[in-house]
């Protein structure tokens, strides 16, 4: 028992120390990053003053799926935008597989995802991409991530069996 008591306590500074970073994560001044990654159109890799690496997921739109039209053409323009570069993040929290939310404009390759953000400034600038027929809205028939994803899931073929 003695040696459990001792490891708990030895755990506490670590325990107390990542809680610490988790919280300063969660800036409420810009921090400035360079961008090392664009993974798709709304997530990409970047570094901090430490060489940390964070995956930041931008909050407020979903881009499609590189699979999916305009996938590609939505990952170059991020990349086209960070990639190498050294940017502001806004960082506001951490979604379910600890990426960081952080905001960054549209640019009309991405939807408002408005099921998880209710920004109007994202929500005016679909609605101009849109009307403007600009980046994927000039596609005849653009389908939004969320459908396109659940879609895929079905079609995927079952695993084969022994």
């Amino acid at each position: 028992m003695e040696n459990a008591t001792i490891t708990t306590m030895r755990a506490i500074p670590s325990l107390i120390a990542v809680v610490v970073l988790s919280a300063t994560l969660v800036a409420a001044e810009p921090v400035e990053w360079k961008v090392v990654s664009v993974h798709d159109g709304d997530t990409l890799t970047a570094i901090d003053a430490t060489n940390t690496q964070h995956k930041v997921r931008l909050q407020g739109i979903d881009a499609p799926e590189l699979r999916q039209a305009f996938g590609t053409k939505s990952r170059d323009r991020l990349a086209d935008l960070t990639l190498r570069k050294v940017v502001r993040v806004n960082v506001h929290d951490h979604d379910r597989y600890g990426r960081v939310l952080a905001d960054i404009e549209a640019a009309g390759m991405a939807w408002h995802y408005a099921r998880y953000s209710k920004d109007a400034g994202l929500a005016a600038a679909e609605r101009d991409a849109r009307s403007a027929r600009r980046g994927l809205w000039a596609d005849k028939s653009p389908a939004p991530p969320w459908e396109w994803r659940a879609s895929e899931k079905g079609r995927k073929p079952e695993p084969a069996r022994k």
